[in-house]
């Protein structure tokens, strides 16, 4: 990262922050026939998820992500390695928290849903998720499978700022939050209410600021995992219970990542083996592909704290893989071809704001009715984002485009601040597939370009493929470059490469994104009947 800590860090206390969370699974036996592969590589996922939360229940790993103003939110991954993970679903289902949400009358970027918790509770077989949203309350969210359905089960009116949920070994829900001066709140046994909160610690003026809270008890003692965005990891140690007193040590500072060109690795949180071994994940800040989860091995020292296990002074690219017992299914991968069958969308799309869920199906491929008259993007509804697969992958869309209407642009986007796209426009009865660039936002989000169009060609026929692809590794130059066929299989390149930014306010990475809106009358619609991400 280019910019200092505290200049970030304030910067992003003004406009909005990241929360976390985290909860301490009980302590398992060991399964059986621990088996390992030789390696795995960083970062275990090339896709941004951010804030990570996780543990484990039983043989079966979880971790949670921000996902801010993409519905649904809090997307749920699962694993039974450490290494090999799946979407399994979102904790959130809708972000009913305001029309700003539902592009109505305003608009929710870069709010929503920052860093939470994920918890389960063994006394009720219950997942509950825990996050503020907007500084003004805290929501709770319980299932009983990862997949759903999550349903609210609380609203509380203390936001708790970068919270982590501490299911204690009593039955106890705590929950660790803050900014630089960290408390501790005991809420009810139905985890409804808030019973008692109490500061436990203030960071000292040499650390500067210490947020992101993961709350654990280990061996009898409790423990607060905290971030120094954006550089730095440190650990709050208490023997007296979880309201403290507290100490605290540094757990890394200004760790040279995984990633060429990345961040240091910070805010994520520790997890425990079937077998007693220790894993810290963390993210890397790798823009513009977000913030890439990277796992490194843990040992404690006799006197109870975490050290992280380095491979030539730096987070290790490789380590040996994780001692577990054999997994009982592979993952379901995070890339590969979507014929959009079946009833419902799969986990590893996520709307940009709320959908209308009137203008939109799946079933015999997706349809995207227009669903809002505007010439911005950004205020358009019904985008359909996937995360970009790093270092480089490429999207590839196939549309019958039969049932537009005049005024109507769909197509396929790189989305973030900064954004550019290919895609169909129709006016006058006459299709073209055009290259669009300048999309962009200020530093408050809001549209300052809606987009030039600098290169096009006549299209005719009801089915087009569109293909972006895109490079997020960190530095220069970040192409994303966009081209299309008639027949799926000679693609032809349209206009020039479009750079990728890289500044990390936006804090979600550039995502794939399909759109359909009408810029004259509502009443279009398109079929995307194949949708393929792939890498080289």
């Amino acid at each position: 990262m280019d910019l200092s800590w505290s200049h970030q860090h304030l910067t992003r206390r003004r406009t909005l922050a990241a929360a976390t969370g985290l909860a301490a699974s009980a302590l398992l036996r060991p399964g059986p026939a621990l088996a390992a592969a030789a390696q795995y590589t960083n970062p275990v996922i090339w896709q941004d998820f951010a804030d990570i939360d996780i543990m484990r229940v039983g043989d079966t790993y979880y971790a949670s992500a921000s996902t801010m103003h993409y519905s649904p939110g809090a997307p749920v991954l699962r694993s039974y390695d450490l290494v090999n993970w799946e979407i399994a679903g979102h904790a959130v289902p809708v972000l009913d928290f305001g029309a700003k949400y539902d592009l109505n009358g305003a608009r929710g970027y870069v709010r929503g849903i920052w860093a939470s918790s994920l918890a389960y509770r063994p006394s009720n077989r219950t997942f509950y998720w825990l996050g503020q949203i907007d500084f003004a309350r805290t929501y709770v969210y319980t299932a009983t499978a990862v997949e759903g359905p999550w349903s609210r089960l609380t609203t509380i009116s203390t936001p708790y700022y970068d919270a982590g949920l501490l299911v204690d070994t009593d039955d106890t829900l705590y929950v660790a939050y803050g900014n630089t001066t960290i408390s501790v709140a005991q809420l009810s046994p139905d985890g409804r209410n808030q019973v008692r909160t109490q500061e436990v610690f203030r960071t000292p003026s040499s650390v500067g600021t210490l947020e992101g809270a993961r709350f654990y008890k280990i061996n009898g003692q409790y423990y607060i995992f905290l971030t120094r965005p954006a550089n730095g990891q440190y650990i709050l140690k208490s023997s007296s219970g979880p309201f403290g007193p507290y100490t605290m040590r540094q757990v890394l500072l200004d760790l040279r990542g995984p990633i060429p060109g990345g961040g240091v690795p910070h805010q994520g949180g520790l997890v425990r083996t079937q077998s007693g071994a220790w894993y810290y994940m963390a993210f890397v800040d790798a823009y513009p592909g977000g913030r890439m989860p990277a796992l490194a091995p843990v040992t404690w020292t006799a006197d109870g704290w975490p050290v992280v296990q380095l491979v030539n002074g730096a987070w290790g690219t490789t380590y040996p893989s994780p001692a577990v017992p054999a997994p009982p299914r592979q993952v379901t991968p995070m890339t590969g071809v979507d014929t959009f069958d079946g009833t419902s969308l799969k986990p590893r799309w996520e709307w940009n704001h709320n959908p209308d869920n009137t203008k939109w199906s799946v079933g015999d491929g997706l349809t995207l009715r227009t669903a809002t008259v505007t010439h911005d993007l950004y205020w358009a509804r019904n985008t359909l984002t996937h995360r970009i697969q790093g270092p480089t992958s490429t999207a590839t869309a196939q549309l019958d485009h039969s049932a537009m209407r005049d005024g109507d642009r769909a197509g396929l986007a790189l989305l973030r601040d900064s954004s550019a796209w290919i895609g169909l426009k129709r006016d006058g009865g006459a299709t073209r597939v055009v290259m669009v660039t300048g999309l962009t936002m200020d530093g408050n989000w809001n549209t300052i370009g809606t987009g030039t169009e600098i290169a096009s060609a006549p299209v005719s026929g009801s089915r087009i493929w569109l293909r972006a692809n895109a490079d997020v590794r960190p530095g220069a130059p970040r192409p994303g470059t966009f081209s299309y066929s008639t027949d799926g299989i000679t693609f032809t390149r349209l206009g020039p490469a479009f750079s990728m930014g890289n500044d990390w306010r936006f804090f979600m990475g550039y995502r794939f994104a399909l759109f359909n809106h009408a810029t004259q009358a509502l009443g279009g619609a398109v079929r995307v009947t194949r949708f393929e991400v792939s890498t080289p």
